[in-house]
């Protein structure tokens, strides 16, 4: 690996290493993706502050659903091959899209 496929691949803040979003992904995807997670991550802090576990639970499953879509979580995505990729990131939108709030 190259420095630059490192830096293709990671972000670092903090001193903590992320994973960046999957750069084959075409930007209305990611886009709504990013709307998924940003809306999950209100429900959390919503639901924590109230104290609703369930709420918070299913909150964090739409987080955790819209980063695999990203690919910021599970398989890392420049071991895939990128049709495998993108049919992964459509499911995700498409189950985030059936289950919004």
């Amino acid at each position: 690996m190259t420095p630059d496929d490192d830096t293709a691949r990671w972000l670092v803040m903090g001193g903590r290493r992320w994973r960046r979003t999957d750069p084959a992904l075409p930007s209305e995807l990611a886009d709504a993706l990013r709307s998924h997670l940003g809306s999950a991550r209100s429900m959390v802090g919503v639901a924590k502050r109230g104290g609703d576990r369930e709420r918070m639970a299913d909150a964090r499953r739409r987080v955790d659903l819209a980063k695999h879509g990203l690919g910021e979580r599970g398989p890392r995505w420049w071991d895939e091959p990128e049709a495998a990729r993108l049919d992964r990131a459509q499911a995700a939108l498409e189950q985030l899209d059936r289950t919004a709030h």
